[in-house]
């Protein structure tokens, strides 16, 4: 007899319906699993047989053949374990297979039957959904995760035998119940920018970046507060819309990375890898492709710090992200790509030492020294961060001063209302939600400059040696500024502001 099961596998950050057929015949006792199994899947059959007899079942004394239908792709993860399971108990004749025509199972097996949670288990529930399925079947661990997914049914169970109860009409299934389910209520944030002291330039720049999406590269002394205010950036973006969320949500599901207990992401991600990350660590890699940290970013912040200190090659390969807003991973048996849309938050001193410019302590590196450093940062590169500030330390009078700047909330309703005009401006564009995005097209519609700002911005092109690429990123700053003071036009002031960011890509830096 052949028994035939749904259940899932991932592909990059999105998931793959499989076909689950096992077919038991007469002949000398095997276990054969085919359909390009990877080894975790291979090794299913050691923890699924094991799993049977200790649920109280008689495993099969015959010959065993499992299909993962399509062939031609590959299969990776524990989650077929379940699947394989009840395919071969409804083969053997132990339960119906009346349930499963509409359902998904997914789930890893201990020894002794009971359900472990798997990773990636949202791009499944929404890969189910897309294919038509009413449900999944899924460990009662893995609930959460899967009931954010709407108008689907999520049945969860703690052992084998319950999910064999259920198919054999013994038991009715256990649905989660959403209307139960209260979330855990998330931790107020700890941080905000009133904490900062001083720094109002610094904390300008950021509410621009932040309105407009804009890349920034801040250079400053150690302890000038380049990673205090990079980290309180999330603070004043915009909420996560329902799309955006979901889509945050899968790569963490992929990467294991989802809190138990937790749904989906409702704040922006902040991330901030040590300098001695990987090309794979950061862009994404490996026999089977995973996500890296520009993925872990997305829709959110990716913090480099000590930016000249990461690998040449690392930083190389965030240029095609930050052009593109994603990353393809080849291999030569599938290509993979993996959304990237971050806004890039680097850090980096003036000098070796740290201390060019700093009023506390003198500067002993040479102008070869300097210029070495500095050039690790590529041309290409820098001509990709849209905004290049320097952050002075701060006088111990600011440090102690009682007045503290702006909350985080005052300055995030300015960001909302400078978004709310961008999406408006940009609703019938695929993919375009800020001014960061604009192409060449947009800013012809939307960034058109009188006389006197072209006049300015052409004289400061020739002078500071800007390239083609910068002179487009100064005039989107400047659209982002006028949205933040909602005016419908790009005045001097404007690209007056917008040109004193672009200070690291000059021709005598």
């Amino acid at each position: 007899m052949i028994a035939r099961v749904f259940s899932s596998t991932v592909l990059g950050v999105d998931a793959l319906l499989v076909e689950v057929e096992v077919d038991i015949v007469f002949g000398l006792p095997a276990f054969t699993t085919v359909g390009l199994p990877e080894n975790a899947v291979k090794e299913s059959r050691e923890r699924v047989k094991s799993a049977i007899k200790n649920c109280g079942y008689d495993f099969p004394n015959r010959r065993i053949t499992v299909n993962l239908a399509p062939a031609d792709i590959k299969k990776a993860g524990t989650g077929f374990d379940l699947p394989i399971a009840v395919g071969i108990l409804i083969a053997a004749g132990l339960c119906k297979p009346d349930l499963l025509t509409q359902y998904a199972l997914i789930g890893e097996l201990s020894l002794d039957g009971r359900l472990r949670p798997v990773q990636g288990l949202l791009p499944m529930v929404i890969a189910a959904r897309e294919k038509g399925l009413t449900g999944v079947v899924v460990p009662r661990a893995n609930g959460i995760e899967a009931s954010a997914v709407t108008d689907v049914k999520v049945v969860v169970a703690d052992f084998l035998h319950e999910v064999v109860e259920v198919l054999s009409g013994e038991k009715e299934p256990s649905f989660f119940d959403r209307d139960m389910y209260k979330p855990a209520p998330m931790p107020a944030d700890s941080i905000d920018f009133n904490q900062v002291k001083g720094q109002a330039h610094v904390k300008r720049a950021l509410e621009i970046a932040a309105a407009g999406g804009h890349n920034i590269l801040m250079s400053g002394p150690p302890g000038s507060g380049k990673s205090m205010l990079a980290r309180r950036l999330p603070t004043i973006m915009p909420d996560l819309s329902l799309e955006e969320s979901l889509e945050t949500s899968k790569i963490f599901s992929v990467c294991g990375l989802l809190q138990p207990g937790q749904g989906l992401i409702d704040k922006r991600p902040f991330r901030a890898p040590h300098h001695n990350i990987s090309d794979a660590g950061l862009i994404g890699g490996g026999t089977v492709p995973r996500p890296g940290e520009v993925s872990l970013s997305h829709n959110g912040v990716l913090f480099l710090d000590e930016l000249p200190e990461f690998r040449k090659t690392v930083l190389e390969a965030l240029r095609q992200p930050l052009e593109n807003g994603n990353v393809t991973i080849a291999r030569a048996a599938t290509s993979l790509t993996f959304p990237a849309a971050f806004m890039l938050v680097g850090a980096m001193n003036p000098c070796p030492c740290g201390h060019q410019g700093d009023y506390r302590q003198n500067c002993n590196c040479t102008d070869v020294q300097i210029k070495r450093y500095r050039d690790k940062l590529s041309g290409p590169l820098l001509d990709r961060i849209d905004m290049h500030l320097e952050v002075p330390a701060v006088p111990l009078k600011e440090i102690t001063a009682k007045e503290s700047g702006e909350a985080s909330t005052v300055i995030k309703k300015r960001v909302e209302i400078a978004r709310e005009a961008q999406y408006h401006r940009f609703k019938k564009r695929d993919r375009v939600f800020n001014n960061s995005k604009m192409n060449n097209r947009d800013l012809k519609t939307h960034c058109t400059l009188d006389k006197s700002s072209a006049q300015l911005l052409e004289r400061s092109t020739d002078q500071l040696g800007l390239s083609a690429r910068a002179y487009f990123r100064i005039i989107k700053m400047a659209r982002t500024i006028a949205d933040l003071e909602q005016s419908a036009r790009i005045d001097l002031k404007h690209i007056a502001e917008a040109i004193q960011y672009r200070r690291l890509d000059r021709t005598d830096r």
